[in-house]
């Protein structure tokens, strides 16, 4: 039963990131996580495979689309009639592309990486509300956010332009710093977190031949963060060893 585990909603997590950070909480028999997927066969297959590892901790699937609202508000009420509360949420499903114009895809990626959060954590609230432990948000964000770094010539990724995906992410920071500010004062602890340039499923640019670290350097950190090792750093901006510029 998840009665006496930490449930862990991660959305996102049938491949990349989200998979792996699933994977490392689940060495932990005092975690059950629900692994939130847009797809619900690659979210079956995911679940499989974490299931034939015998890890210690629990799985199972919550099929969410956090693009698509009436699927966040059907998730919600699921994971509600299921487990009556949840103790952590992870915001990491994100694209950093759309087809289309330039004002299309500014729109599509603005759906999936700022509306699909904030609408998510509005929704799971009051589940998390219900949570005997320090609920926990975590807002997978990047440093390709900081408005800081986009305008220092010397950043390694200066002339890396992905408009679409830096302003969401940038966005993506203030709705996490709003959410802090709210939950906050509940007790609650809220942070942003960039896994860094990780071998993920964002883009086919994120491999391990263009210099991305493994995506077990990518989520670790945010196991601590979850665990509570951070939480003197909520409404931060975090990184693996210490924060970003906003």
């Amino acid at each position: 039963m998840a009665n006496d585990k930490t449930i862990t909603l991660i959305t996102g997590a049938n491949g990349g990131i989200g998979f792996e950070l699933a994977a490392q909480l689940l060495s932990d028999a005092s975690k059950h996580v629900l692994l939130g997927s847009r797809s619900l066969e690659k979210g079956e297959a995911a679940v499989k495979e974490l299931q034939s590892r015998s890890l210690p901790g629990a799985v199972d699937l919550v099929h969410i689309d956090v693009a698509d609202e009436d699927s966040i508000k059907t998730a919600a009420k699921e994971v509600e009639a299921k487990y009556g509360r949840l103790d952590a949420l992870v915001n990491n499903a994100a694209i950093a592309d759309a087809a289309g114009t330039s004002f299309q895809k500014l729109n599509e990626v603005f759906r999936t990486n700022v509306a699909g959060p904030y609408a998510t954590v509005e929704a799971f609230a009051p589940l998390l509300e219900k949570s005997a432990k320090t609920p926990r948000i975590v807002n997978v964000t990047s440093g390709g956010g900081s408005i800081g770094l986009r305008l220092d010539p010397d950043n390694d990724y200066y002339s890396l332009k992905a408009d679409q995906y830096r302003v969401s992410k940038a966005a993506l920071n203030m709705v996490s710093a709003c959410q802090a500010v709210e939950y906050g004062p509940k007790g609650w602890k809220v942070f942003l977190f960039c896994p860094g340039f990780t071998v993920s499923n964002l883009g086919p640019y994120n491999k391990a031949e263009n210099g991305a670290k493994p995506t077990s350097e990518g989520a670790g950190p945010m196991v601590g963060i979850l665990n509570g090792e951070r939480d003197s750093e909520h409404g931060g901006y975090l990184k693996a060893d210490g924060q970003w510029q906003w």
